[in-house]
């Protein structure tokens, strides 16, 4: 990978998109420090793939697992719920 400083960058950015256009990734320095980097479009993507095909895995399998799996009853009864409304609006109604 090229490197170069944020002001040749600068000075000939038409330059290097020529060359990431041709395949090449150019690192971009800032007082010694690599602050970015130039790539192709195509590179980045290619790099991502692999992460968004395994989210995309696990998504799979987590909604596999959802189909398969018993629903779990409510815990909250009928009862419970009534009570619970009727309690609150005892206290509405005392204040």
């Amino acid at each position: 990978m090229a490197t170069i400083t944020a002001t040749t960058a600068r000075q000939t950015l038409p330059a290097q998109l020529d060359r990431v256009e041709a395949g090449e990734e150019i690192s971009i320095t800032r007082h010694g420090h690599i602050v970015a980097v130039l790539v192709s479009p195509t590179s980045l993507r290619e790099r991502r793939a692999p992460d968004a095909l395994r989210h995309a895995d696990q998504l799979a399998q987590r909604l596999e697992q959802a189909r398969t799996d018993p629903i779990r009853p409510a815990a909250l009864t009928t009862e419970r719920a009534e009570d619970l409304v009727e309690a609150v609006r005892t206290d509405r109604h005392s204040r």
